[in-house]
Order: structure tokens, then C-alpha cells, then sequence
């Protein structure tokens, strides 16, 4: 009798957990653009969804007006940077779409009209596993954030400024990060960004030994490891006249170490208890 009573203690225990772990979390829905909706309208996609947090499972509803737009995935920040959608991933046309967001990682999303993404009609969400599919993380070398982002010039954006040292004071005053993401908007017929490897070529305004070059008139470069980063233009004139960007990287904040307080056994698996149930969206 002693035996039986334990046996159903365990398949009870089992069967509570397996309802705990099965739970699912309930996912959100997110309007792109908010009031905006999906529309033409330069840094109100980068700013909208900057501080957000997508899981799988959770959904993008997109409306717009189906004459003039329609919402085109495409596969990778190439195609993103460059509005180029000959081979997209999906393309919804409804004016009235939702899409579900079933893997961790970016999705890019464009408008097909080239003029629209050219004048910001682009997304770009990354997304986590869900609260109640814990991943451990990938080792700390690997482990970067997705931080601020920041419009190089702010309101002038890149290109030639009418103080030489304009760039110079925009950079001084920001403190940026591994996991940071520098976005730059020019006039690709005008200017290009040429990322460069030290300081000489960077005061000489050398263009002849470039790390990157990016010329689509709008990039989005992430800082991915401390240090000081060049940025200058290949055109003639341009650099010389202060049209070049230098910024300081710096680690991540180290985390302060908490006390560690010592749990007695029951409220140690309370607490592994816990870790089961899914936690809300923020």
C-alpha cells in the first residue's frame, strides 16, 4: 500500500510539472509604426522598434494603404540596406497583414516601392525564444547585446557640415558601447562611408586601403568589439573638410556581484519551480 501511494505521489508531481513546463506564454501583438501605421517616413521604424522586445510567437500587424505599398521580407541586412527585392521571403499585400514571428533572430522587412524604402519604409526586429523556452546563452565573447543606436549628425545626418569639427564634438559627446549601432543617411550620389583602419589615414583622409566600404545611403553598423572606430568619405574634398568620424568603443559595464543568499532545500525547489511558469511581455 505504501508502494502504491508513493507511485501516485510521483505521477501527481509529473503530471504538475509537465502542465507547468506545457504552459504556453501568451504572445503579443505589436502595430508597426503605431499611429503611423506603414508608411514613408524616415527613423520612425529604427526608433520604433528599438526598445521593444519581440519572442517567437509574437506577431507584427502592418496597415497601410494596399494601392501604393505592400510589406516585402526579405532575407538578410544586404537586401535591407539596399531596398533590393527581386528575391524576397514572403510578400504581403493585403493592407491589412499580420505576421507571426516563428524563429529567433532578424527579420527585415521592406516596402517593394524602391523610392518608399529609400525614404525609410524599413524594418528591422530582432527576436528572442520566448520566456518559456529558456536557451542557455553562448559564451561571453559571443554574447553581444543589441544596444543604442545612434543617427550619425543627428538632424544633418552625413554629409559635408558647415563646422569642420562638427563630427568631432557629435562624437565627444556620447558614450557608445559594444552592442552599439551607428546609422548613417547620405546622398549616395554625393557621399559614400569607408571605414578605415588607423588614425594617419583617418587625419590624411587616405581612402586607398579601406576595411568597408558602404556606398546605399543608408547603413546601419554595429559596434562589435571595444576599441576606436574611423569612419571617413572617399570623395574628393569631403574628408578634408570634415566629413569623417572617429568614435571610442568601449567594453560593456561589468556587472557588480550581488550577495549570494543561501536557500534552505524547499525554498530551493520552490524557487526551480518557479522558473517553469512564463513570464509576462514587456
Amino acid at each position: 500500500m505504501a508502494i502504491t501511494t508513493r507511485k501516485c505521489c510521483l505521477v501527481l508531481v509529473m503530471m504538475s510539472l509537465t502542465v507547468l513546463i506545457g504552459r504556453p506564454c501568451s504572445a503579443n501583438m505589436y502595430k508597426v509604426g503605431d499611429s503611423e501605421g506603414w508608411t514613408a517616413k524616415a527613423d520612425t521604424y529604427i526608433a520604433w522598434a528599438q526598445h521593444k522586445e519581440f519572442h517567437v510567437g509574437d506577431s507584427l500587424i502592418f496597415e497601410y494603404d494596399q494601392n501604393v505599398n505592400d510589406v516585402t521580407q526579405v532575407s538578410g541586412a544586404l537586401e535591407y540596406n539596399f531596398c533590393n527585392s527581386p528575391s524576397p521571403k514572403a510578400v504581403y499585400n493585403t493592407g491589412h497583414d499580420v505576421v507571426t514571428l516563428t524563429e529567433p533572430g532578424y527579420h527585415f522587412f521592406i516596402s517593394s516601392n524602391h523610392a518608399r524604402c529609400i525614404a525609410g519604409q524599413k524594418l528591422i526586429v530582432f527576436v528572442v525564444h520566448g520566456p518559456s523556452h529558456p536557451t542557455p546563452p553562448p559564451p561571453p565573447t559571443n554574447n553581444l547585446p543589441f544596444g543604442n543606436i545612434y543617427k550619425v549628425g543627428d538632424s544633418n545626418e552625413w554629409k559635408v557640415p558647415q563646422e569642420s569639427v562638427f563630427y568631432e564634438k557629435w562624437s565627444e559627446e556620447k558614450q557608445f558601447h559594444v552592442g552599439d549601432g551607428l546609422l548613417f543617411y547620405y546622398n549616395d550620389e554625393v557621399d559614400d562611408v569607408l571605414e578605415i583602419s588607423h588614425d594617419l589615414e583617418f587625419q590624411t583622409c587616405d581612402p586607398t586601403s579601406p576595411v568597408a566600404v558602404h556606398n546605399g545611403g543608408q547603413e546601419l553598423i554595429r559596434l562589435t568589439k571595444p576599441g576606436i572606430r574611423y569612419f571617413i568619405t572617399s570623395k574628393i574634398g569631403h574628408c578634408d573638410a570634415g566629413l569623417k568620424l572617429r568614435v571610442v568603443v568601449q567594453p560593456l559595464p561589468k556587472a557588480v556581484p550581488r550577495k549570494v543568499k543561501h536557500l534552505s532545500p524547499l525554498d530551493r525547489l520552490i524557487k526551480w519551480l518557479q522558473t517553469f511558469r512564463p513570464q509576462p511581455h514587456h
